[in-house]
């Protein structure tokens, strides 16, 4: 077997979504796999033939169970983020070294009766609640906590409740 240095590694096309509700709070979950107290809001990769819209839409509903949502803001650019090394090989069958990612904040327009983390066959989430914009960063795993800094200098603006 060939040993592939992380900076070989290509990133993971991603799509990450700031779910707002009419409080101008912030969705945020706490992943199954992660014992630890980090939170973070829903993410995930784009599929074959997908664009970033479709992607961040259908991520939505698989991870909170509701489409009830209307985009208000596409992020301007791609942004990237590394594993820490000791993840490398272990996530994403190792074929990635992060992931790169388009974000957009959405407008929540059901209740939360709505949201539904189980309604997927494979739950990412054990549970969810609704944050202030100023909690966002620190309650995210630290080695997302710059891209969460630069998602929330970005978007928040945009959101205009």
């Amino acid at each position: 077997m060939i040993a592939v240095h992380k900076d070989q590694l290509p990133y993971r096309p991603c799509v990450g979504a700031m779910l707002v509700n009419a409080m101008r709070m912030v969705f945020v979950a706490k992943r199954i796999d992660n014992p630890r107290n980090y939170w973070q809001m829903p993410q995930g990769g784009i599929d074959e033939g997908e664009d970033p819209v479709q992607a961040v839409l259908r991520e939505l509903q698989e991870e909170t169970g509701t489409d009830k949502v209307e985009i208000i803001a596409e992020s301007d650019h791609w942004r990237t983020y590394d594993l820490p090394d000791e993840l490398v090989g272990k996530l994403w069958g190792g074929k990635y070294r992060g992931q790169r990612q388009k974000w957009f904040a959405l407008q929540f327009l059901g209740e939360d009766k709505d949201i539904d983390i189980n309604a997927h066959k494979k739950p990412e989430f054990s549970d969810w609640k609704w944050v202030d914009f100023d909690d966002l960063v620190n309650l995210a795993v630290p080695f997302k906590r710059p891209l969460y800094t630069d998602i929330v200098t970005e978007l928040q603006p945009l959101v205009g409740l």
